[in-house]
């Protein structure tokens, strides 16, 4: 028995030929519809996008015969902006820049790097943060603590050690073991050797923890009982709202 047309199969797979694939292209993206030419689509010829309309390779199709690509639809028209008017996007940089990435659009991906974001991020921000050891172990640390004090609670606390120099590692253990029976959990970041002060990586904590989607604020901790004073402005409480 026969399929009829309006019964199509969703996801079909189509291998376009050179002189099939036509000059006017219609995109589905995610969910987001797009219309372009396919000379627009091969701009960078090196570039993965390009590749993809090329003939060579099989292209998804959605019910309406769209050529699908799955990928967040959004960004894709500043993608499209660029490869019509080379146009640099001025906004969504960090999210079009993965996007430029994937389609492996070099001369894009060179201009967003150098964006004051894209900059900042990598070449500043993330060269800080590789010299401060254990870093994303150690924001994953103090989110599995502070997940399992979480309990029937609204609010749940970590306290953290951050110090810039191997003379402040000391204080901060001496301190530590002043606590005795009472100590707590503490999570230790540093030493480092990079210009950025204490609070400059205070900052990196709070903007990491909450880009993974949790609410949390951070002040210096409040010394208890046989906790050495003179230790104490290395320790800081970063509490996690539930709720």
């Amino acid at each position: 028995m026969s399929i009829s047309s309006e019964h199509k199969p969703l996801g079909k797979q189509v291998t376009g030929s050179l002189h099939t694939l036509p000059p006017i292209v219609e995109l589905n993206v995610g969910g987001e519809m797009y219309t372009t030419t396919l000379s627009t689509l091969k701009k960078h010829p090196g570039s993965k996008l390009a590749e993809m309309f090329t003939g060579q390779h099989k292209l998804r199709t959605d019910s309406k015969g769209r050529f699908f690509i799955d990928r967040p639809g959004t960004y894709f028209k500043y993608i499209l902006e660029y490869l019509r008017s080379n146009q640099v996007p001025t906004q969504c940089i960090q999210d079009v820049y993965k996007e430029a990435l994937f389609y492996d659009i070099e001369p894009l991906i060179k201009q967003l790097e150098d964006s004051p974001q894209i900059f900042g991020e990598r070449v500043a921000r993330k060269q800080f943060l590789a010299r401060v050891p254990n870093y994303s172990e150690n924001i994953e640390l103090m989110i599995r603590i502070a997940r399992a004090e979480a309990v029937a609670s609204r609010y749940s606390s970590v306290i953290v050690c951050v110090v810039r120099t191997e003379e402040d590692a000391a204080k901060c253990q001496d301190a530590l073991n002043s606590l005795d029976m009472d100590k707590k959990s503490v999570v230790k970041f540093g030493p480092w050797k990079a210009a950025p002060k204490i609070y400059d990586l205070l900052d990196c904590i709070q903007m990491d923890v909450k880009d993974k989607g949790y609410e949390i604020s951070l002040q210096a901790h409040v010394a208890e009982k046989g906790f050495r004073s003179k230790s104490q402005d290395f320790f800081y409480t970063v509490q996690f709202t539930w709720w």
